[in-house]
């Protein structure tokens, strides 16, 4: 798993600042998940994708976003809970969930969203 800053955000998902409509530049499917340190769902979260990530290497990618030093991303995407999850896939539009998603929801979103082609 990786973190994402503004600047790497713009190198592997998206350049906002084009002022184009949303186009996924990354190069596999992937998970974005907005979280804050504090948060206690959040946490319940974290160990869930790093499994994930770890299961579905090489086909989906999995980013973390700290909503508290990121507030830029954060509000672009209109986060107002956390956790709030973003499933990116290739060729059609981000969808984005609230709340700590079960192990089960993750996998079923990987492979009817994420991986469906």
């Amino acid at each position: 798993m990786e973190f994402l800053t503004k600047e790497s955000f713009k190198e592997k998902i998206f350049d906002f600042e084009k002022g184009e409509e949303w186009k996924f530049i990354g190069e596999r499917p992937c998970i974005i998940d907005f979280f804050a340190d504090w948060c206690g769902p959040c946490k319940a979260v974290a160990p869930v994708l790093e499994k994930l990530s770890q299961e579905y290497k090489g086909k989906i990618d999995i980013f973390k976003i700290n909503t508290e030093e990121q507030q830029e991303l954060a509000s672009m995407f209109g986060i107002r809970s956390i956790p709030s999850i973003l499933f990116v896939p290739m060729n059609d539009k981000p969808q984005m969930s609230t709340g700590a998603l079960p192990r089960e929801a993750f996998i079923d979103a990987i492979d009817n969203v994420l991986l469906k082609d």
